[in-house]
């Protein structure tokens, strides 16, 4: 079992520590244990709890109702009030709940109702990716623990393995072509396989060398295939001085070359960038880099 700081029920809820400590004393929403230096700390029951109350309250429901509810209460008043076309929010929510939990089924039944009404593609954009990108930030802080972030990604992982395989190859010799490929010292790959189903379905040939990728095997398969855009994900933490370090030598091989750099490491960029180096923020950004790049 994990144990939250009242910090980390704000980064993962979404709502204000003062928020939560008002609940707690006005309506008992939950009840946290103290530390010997009395120092409030929430159970995984906590935390799932106060996911599930303030998807409610976002609803417009009262605290002061939801307050009376069952766990098995929440959770069926949840699945009615959560719309898969328009409340991305409070899809990702409960995805969270899910990780917590270990719950597959769970898990299933949210992405499954997505894909049904909205497709694929934009469940990708609007839920997939930005709940991919909460959990590295989560990952980082240690807010959650890494066989709840393995157990989650494992699972996106094997969703976005068979929509890759479920599209048609790329047989036109003409078609550009893209290198995607993680550093020596990454391995988280989700990123990476968004970006590998995204260029497969708008028409691009793709190299994958996925995890863990020494630079000369790079320079190596680079040479031989002539790539037109060359795209890494950077999720594990690193120096700014290393970071910049390995992007110039990157720029400096692949000077022609367009090369996009993403992830929440990469967001921490503040110094300048190459020309030929831009980074990405979003899943549809990328998207929209390939439509630029595909004529």
């Amino acid at each position: 079992m994990s144990s939250y700081s009242i910090k980390d029920l704000e980064r993962l809820t979404n709502v204000k520590a003062h928020t939560i400590r008002i609940w707690e004393k006005r309506y008992a929403i939950v009840d946290p244990d103290r530390s010997d230096t009395n120092i409030r700390f929430y159970t995984d029951e906590d935390l799932k709890r106060l996911l599930n109350i303030s998807i409610l309250n976002r609803h417009g429901i009262k605290i002061s109702k939801i307050a009376g509810m069952s766990t098995s209460e929440l959770n069926q008043k949840i699945m009615e009030v959560i719309r898969p076309e328009s409340d991305y929010l409070s899809q990702i929510e409960s995805l969270v709940v899910a990780m917590i939990e270990l719950n597959e089924d769970r898990f299933e039944k949210i992405l499954n109702q997505s894909i049904i009404k909205i497709g694929f593609e934009d469940t990708l954009y609007h839920i997939i990716y930005p709940f991919f990108e909460k959990i590295g930030i989560l990952w980082q802080t240690g807010t959650i623990n890494p066989a709840q972030e393995h157990f989650i990604s494992n699972l996106i992982r094997m969703k976005l393995c068979v929509a890759i395989d479920s599209l048609p190859a790329i047989h036109d010799p003409k078609a550009k072509r893209v290198i995607l490929f993680l550093p020596e010292w990454e391995l988280h790959e989700i990123g990476l396989l968004t970006y590998y189903y995204l260029a497969r379905k708008h028409g691009f040939k793709v190299i994958y060398l996925g995890q863990n990728v020494p630079m000369f095997d790079l320079f190596s398969v680079a040479h031989s295939v002539e790539p037109d855009l060359i795209a890494t994900y950077f999720v594990s933490a690193v120096t700014l001085p290393e970071m910049k370090k390995y992007i110039m030598l990157l720029s400096e091989h692949f000077n022609s070359k367009q090369l996009f750099v993403s992830g929440i490491q990469a967001a921490n960029i503040n110094f300048e960038l190459p020309e030929n180096v831009r980074t990405v923020s979003s899943a549809m950004e990328f998207k929209r880099f390939l439509k630029a790049h595909s004529n």
